[in-house]
C-alpha cells in the first residue's frame, strides 16, 4: 500500500540516536552508529521522530510501503522491555514509563511565629499574563514586546519545586506538550510572536524524557524563521525535580 513513512539519509546522520528514543514504537534503531528503519511495519507515519533530528536526517516521505502494524509493535515493545527488565506503559512511549520518585521528607511545621512559617503564609504566584498555553496566546499581545519569554513543556511546573521563583518570575510564560501537540504547529507560532515582537530573551524548561526534545526543535526553528539573534537558556528538568541540565 502507498502511505507516509519515514526515510533516512544516512549520510546526514551523525549516529547521535535522538530520533531512536523518540521513537516510541521502536521502528529506529542504531545499526554501525547510523539510524536505520528497521521494518516499515513499525513505522505509523506519525514523524514523532523528525523533531528529534538535529542535522535533519530524517524525512517524510510517500511510497509503497507495508502497512502499520500495531500488534507487532506492542510485541517489539513487549520484548524491548522484558530485555531492559520493566513494564512499559501500553504506548510504549519511555516518557509514560510508570516510576515512582522519592519525595524529600517535609521539615517540621514551623511556629507562626517563626520567620519560615511567614515565608510560606507570603508566597505568590509569579504568572504574569494569561492565557500561558502556546495555542492560546495571541502573537501580538503588548506583554511580549520587550519580553523575557519563558518556554515550558507543561510537566516542568509540576516536576521542579521552585518552578514560579526561579523560572516563571520576570518571564512571559508559554506552555505546552510536545508529545501531545503538534510541534510544527508549535514552530509557526512562536516563529510569528519572535517575529513581530522584540523578545530580549528565550528560556526553554524541558523534562528529561526523550519525547520532551520537541520543544527544542520547535523554539530553535523558530528563532532561525524570524532571522533575529536572542540570548537563549536551555534548561533540562529530571523526573526527580533536580535540573540536569542548564546551558
Amino acid at each position: 500500500m502507498k502511505r507516509k513513512i519515514i526515510s533516512i539519509n544516512e549520510e546526514l546522520c551523525n549516529g547521535c540516536g535522538l530520533c531512536a528514543s523518540a521513537c516510541h514504537e521502536g521502528a529506529i534503531q542504531m545499526v554501525d552508529g547510523k539510524a536505520r528503519l528497521i521494518h516499515d511495519k513499525y513505522c505509523d507515519g506519525l514523524g514523532d521522530c523528525l523533531p528529534a533530528c538535529p542535522t535533519n536526517a530524517i524525512t517524510m516521505i510517500e511510497r509503497d510501503a507495508a502497512p502499520y502494524d500495531d500488534e507487532a509493535v506492542k510485541e517489539l515493545q513487549a520484548k524491548k522491555a522484558a530485555e531492559a527488565g520493566v513494564k512499559p506503559m501500553p504506548c510504549g512511549c519511555p516518557g509514560t514509563m510508570a516510576k515512582k520518585l522519592t519525595v524529600a521528607p517535609a521539615a517540621p511545621a514551623a511556629k507562626p511565629s517563626e520567620p519560615s512559617a511567614r515565608v510560606a503564609s507570603e508566597q505568590k504566584s509569579q504568572l504574569s499574563q494569561w492565557p500561558v498555553q502556546i495555542k492560546l496566546v495571541n502573537p501580538a499581545a503588548d506583554y511580549f514586546n520587550g519580553a523575557d519569554v519563558l518556554i515550558a513543556a507543561d510537566c516542568t511546573a509540576y516536576a521542579y519545586a521552585g518552578f514560579h521563583s526561579d523560572f516563571i518570575k520576570g518571564r512571559v510564560t508559554l506552555i505546552g506538550c510536545p508529545k501531545l501537540d503538534d510541534n510544527k504547529y508549535y514552530e509557526d507560532k512562536l516563529s510569528e510572536i519572535f517575529s513581530i515582537n522584540d523578545i530580549k530573551s528565550i528560556t526553554v524548561v524541558r523534562m528529561e524524557v526523550p519525547c520532551c526534545s520537541g520543544i527544542l526543535s520547535s523554539v530553535k526553528q523558530a528563532i532561525l524563521n524570524s532571522k533575529k539573534i536572542v540570548p537563549y537558556r536551555e534548561v533540562t528538568v529530571a523526573l526527580d525535580g533536580t535540573i540536569v541540565s542548564d546551558k
